[in-house]
């Protein structure tokens, strides 16, 4: 059965599909020798299909990982500013994974790591509805008000963010913990929001992603999800 190149190249794990397609459009991958130019083409597998030169890893068994990220580590592969990267900091052992979403700079807590390119993309689908909360402190008043008013959904500049529910932990001073819960998970969503109702995030934890939690996983530890347990957790839903 045939598929699209960009999605078979995502299966293999060397990377995600929109890398795949940029990859492609920089006309470094060949099919029988021919480079192609289009994420479109189809192929059954049976090609020779090479990156930069090279036969694409042959395709294992799906894998996941939970990881808890530190603060201080960038969620990518290269960073043009030389920083510290999620990946140059993984235990030694495992393959070439990738995260399923980001966390930025300065956020911490569970990231999710596959071999697989193409379960990364539909696990990160706001669609699925996957639950991801957090542990947020704030600094500044909060208005309980705007708080509620979060979970209407809210545009900050020119940008629609859908429901986020934001519910007071616990106060100290001017400082506020906030258990925070979203589907979507945009580009620094959280912090982004919480400066436009006046509040300034100094602290942000990931604590579960979907059915997969943190738990008592330690900064810097990786634990992967038994295959049955992944099975039972993605279901026909994920079926890749």
């Amino acid at each position: 059965m045939s598929e699209r190149i960009a999605k078979f190249m995502a299966r293999s794990g060397v990377c995600s599909r929109r890398q795949a397609e940029e990859y492609i459009r920089q006309k470094r991958v060949t099919v029988n020798g021919e480079i192609i130019d289009s994420p479109a083409f189809n192929v059954n597998g049976d090609e020779k299909i090479l990156f930069d030169g090279e036969k694409l890893p042959q395709k294992e068994l799906t894998r996941l990982w939970l990881y808890h990220k530190p603060a201080g580590l960038v969620t990518s592969h290269r960073d043009e500013k030389e920083r510290p990267t999620v990946f140059d900091n993984l235990p030694h052992g495992l393959p070439r994974v990738i995260s399923v979403g980001r966390l930025d700079l300065n956020s911490e807590g569970l990231l999710l790591l596959t071999n697989n390119g193409e379960l990364s993309r539909k696990l990160e689908l706001p669609s699925n509805g996957w639950a991801r909360r957090y542990k947020v402190r704030v600094h500044g008043y909060v208005d309980a008000d705007k708080l509620r008013g979060l979970q209407k959904g809210i545009v900050v500049d020119g940008v629609e963010y859908g429901s986020i529910k934001a519910e007071v932990e616990s106060t100290q001073g001017t400082n506020t913990w906030l258990s925070v819960t979203l589907t979507e998970g945009k580009n620094r969503e959280i912090r982004k929001v919480m400066k436009f109702i006046g509040l300034e995030v100094s602290r942000l934890i990931r604590l579960s992603y979907g059915p997969f939690q943190l738990g008592s996983l330690k900064k810097g530890e990786v634990r992967e999800v038994p295959a049955k347990v992944l099975r039972e957790q993605l279901g026909a839903k994920f079926a890749l």
